[in-house]
């Protein structure tokens, strides 16, 4: 890991089309992107290239609450996604890039994921470790196929 910036990668046992869904739907993502311990709530989301997104996580234990948002850079169906991430907390300053390139593989998806421009205050070791608990968390949603009803 270089100097705040996070690089990830994961293989999901799902198509890249159900992959590149979660990280776009609201609903997906307050299942799935806050790490254990937090709860996420997304105020607005308008996914397209231009469009922006607010969401905020609260911890559940102490009830404080760290909002963010950012805006959609690059949109390219079920295999990239690039956007910004800047909280609106003044002691976490910066805008953040996130990059998420996904890949067909013979068993699912490969996600590689690489977050820079982290704020100084934040240790790179700790925003990893979060990213790692959502991930799984996501592969929770993700890797499993129900079949449809009826």
């Amino acid at each position: 890991m270089s100097s705040n910036t996070v690089h990830l990668h994961r293989v999901f046992m799902c198509p890249p089309e159900r992959a590149y869904r979660a990280f776009l739907d609201p609903q997906a993502m307050v299942k799935w992107l806050p790490p254990h311990g937090f709860i996420g709530e997304v105020h607005e989301m308008d996914a397209r290239e231009g469009g922006g997104y607010r969401m905020s996580f609260t911890n559940f234990s102490s009830g404080q609450r760290h909002s963010f948002g950012g805006r959609y850079i690059k949109l390219e169906p079920n295999k990239v996604i690039e956007y910004t991430d800047k909280f609106d907390d003044p002691d976490l300053p910066g805008e953040m890039q996130v990059s998420i390139v996904l890949r067909e593989v013979s068993c699912g998806t490969e996600v590689k994921i690489t977050q820079s421009g982290l704020p100084s205050v934040i240790p790179v070791e700790s925003c990893y470790l979060g990213w790692q608990e959502s991930l799984q968390l996501l592969a929770n949603l993700i890797n499993v196929t129900i079949p449809d009803e009826g």
